[in-house]
């Protein structure tokens, strides 16, 4: 089995958000799970719903604030185990290249 999800933390203030997203980023190497930043959040991988939770928790405690957002979507893979790099190369296989693009 495999959890994916897609994690953006982020305190509710004025300027530069990214020493308190560093937190919340740092905060996940604590728990047994991969991660990958991206400009719009984080995509992690956990083996089971319960890590992928705590380690969530972690990050969303890990940033300061009188206010915070987070978000949170879930894939729970029940059936079988699956990647995010493979649900990736999937639509790289229907697309015949890579999914992105320069400007």
């Amino acid at each position: 089995m495999t959890v994916i999800a897609m994690l953006s933390v982020a305190p509710v203030i004025e300027g530069s958000m990214a020493s308190e997203v560093a937190k919340a980023v740092a905060a996940l190497d604590d728990f047994d799970v991969s991660y990958e930043t991206n400009p719009m959040g984080t995509v992690i991988e956990a083996d089971d719903v319960d890590t992928l939770l705590e380690a969530v928790a972690a990050a969303h405690k890990a940033v300061d604030g009188d206010r915070v957002s987070t978000f949170l979507k879930i894939d729970d893979k029940r059936t079988r185990t699956q990647t995010a790099g493979t649900k990736v190369d999937r639509v790289e296989e229907e697309l015949g290249r890579e999914a992105r693009r320069e400007r």
